[in-house]
């Protein structure tokens, strides 16, 4: 483990998590293959429970906002994710698909929370892809402005009023810093 970084699981708090290609080669670089990520990442969320609140993929790396699964270890959850992206697009490649490790970030308020979901989905303009967010793809921009369904169920008020109209209660719930 990197030094410095200290991972708190069974927090029930929110999770900042970083994670790259090998050797930050853009393996992720069409839209076929970042939209495998996309299904993959929805395969995993509904497998294990995560709360995905947000997401992006870049060519190169990926950023996901989550918490943490109900009965199983978050790292379990992200070794599926990405060993079934790698099935999918590098099954007889010579070289690994994904770096080993991801970063993990807690998150412990609802400022962070804002911070981390802001930075992801300015990380396509930033980096020169294109000019607005909303013009990638990729990520959980679109829900956030619009409450489109994307393939990636994210968690927010529109997601919460859809299930609470079809009499669905959610059993995880996610702390927040913020006295209700």
């Amino acid at each position: 483990m990197p030094r410095g970084l200290k991972r708190f699981h069974e927090t029930r708090r929110l999770h900042f998590i970083t994670f790259s290609c090998f050797h930050r080669r853009p393996k992720l670089g069409t839209a076929a293959r970042r939209r495998v990520f996309e299904f993959s990442l929805e395969r995993v969320r509904r497998q294990y429970a995560l709360v995905v609140i947000g997401y992006v993929v870049m060519p190169e790396h990926v950023h996901l906002l989550i918490g943490e699964p109900e009965n199983h270890l978050l790292s379990r959850a992200i070794q599926s994710l990405k060993q079934g992206v790698a099935r999918r697009l590098a099954l007889r490649s010579a070289e690994p698909f994904w770096q080993a490790r991801y970063y993990d970030f807690n998150l412990w308020s609802d400022r962070k929370r804002i911070e981390k979901l802001r930075y992801m989905h300015r990380n396509p303009v930033k980096r020169g892809l294109v000019e607005k967010p909303e013009d990638w793809g990729w990520s959980s921009f679109n829900h956030y402005a619009t409450g489109v369904e994307g393939v990636v169920e994210i968690e927010t008020q529109w997601t919460a009023r859809k299930r609470e109209q079809m009499g669905i209660v959610p059993a995880l719930k996610i702390k927040s810093t913020t006295p209700p």
